[in-house]
């Protein structure tokens, strides 16, 4: 792994149009619309007052898998999508045109054979009126990349969730088709559509995107916390621990502590933890 070379990095601003049809397609992908009939949610997939989903911040302008590239060194058959956070400087329009901007925060070096984070800063701002829409990063585990050393200021790990019974639980169920309309969104990567692709990395079937699940449990938080109020959510932090298989009913479980929420996500029928140590801000 090359550090002087991936400290170097510059990616060019990226502006990125969306108009109703991406923010009801990225609203499909969570599986909104299940219940046509449904008041409280339809106005994520309909445009007589459309609403976006404040996750939608973790796709748009996106630079591409941009690791992969030769000249930074990193062992990128082995990255795994380790974290995600968004926090919110102002509500996302519906529709519209963003800029992003990136850099890389920090390389957090866990030690030979423990592998490396990559943190990485992406800012958003409204192409039209210049106002600083969200602040968004993305940590990527680097399993083959350890012992090498690191730079930057990394974030504070996350703290383990109560142990206690959770205050409030959403359970919502995804398609077997669901990772096939969520890639729709931009994440080509043929694991979560191609059978033998997925057979290759060691699953039994594609599975659902981590940032898929990572959405579900933002439209869980709206319905739960916010009355589907997009603007009242601030800001969602998540760790990926397992991966989600289409067709699995996801369980969000909120744990109230003073002005914070805390939260995990469920893959019921296992009654696996897919997303640990989480959090949430809520205006």
């Amino acid at each position: 792994m090359k550090l002087d070379v991936i400290r170097a990095l510059r990616i060019e601003p990226i502006v990125q149009e969306y108009g109703i049809r991406e923010t009801v397609l990225y609203a499909l992908g969570l599986g909104y619309g299940g219940d046509p009939t449904d008041t409280q949610e339809l106005p994520f997939v309909y445009e007589g007052a459309l609403k976006s989903v404040p996750s939608y911040v973790n796709v748009l302008c996106h630079p591409g898998f941009w690791a992969q590239r030769p000249e930074f060194g990193i062992d990128w058959v082995k990255i795994l999508h380790a974290e995600q956070d968004f926090r919110m400087h102002a509500p996302l329009p519906p529709t519209g045109a963003l800029r992003g901007e990136y850099s890389v925060r920090a390389i957090e070096d866990k030690g030979d054979g423990r592998g490396a984070l990559m943190h990485q800063d992406k800012e958003l701002y409204d192409v039209a009126t210049g106002t600083h829409i969200a602040t968004v990063r993305s940590t990527l585990f680097l399993r083959g990349d350890g012992g090498q050393g690191g730079f930057g200021e990394p974030p504070a790990p996350a703290t383990a969730l109560p142990d206690r019974a959770p205050d409030c639980s959403v359970a919502i169920a995804t398609l077997p088709r669901q990772a096939l309309i969520y890639r729709l969104s931009g994440d080509w990567n043929p694991l979560h559509a191609d059978p033998a692709i997925a057979a290759k990395a060691g699953f039994p079937a594609p599975i659902l995107h981590g940032l898929c699940t990572n959405g579900i449990a933002c439209r869980a938080a709206l319905s739960a916390y916010c009355d589907n109020d997009p603007a009242r959510l601030t800001g969602m932090f998540t760790r990926f621990s397992k991966p989600v298989m289409p067709g699995e009913t996801i369980r969000v479980d909120f744990f109230e502590e003073g002005d914070a929420i805390r939260f995990r996500a469920v893959a019921q029928e296992r009654n696996e933890t897919v997303l640990d140590r989480c959090s949430l801000t809520i205006a």
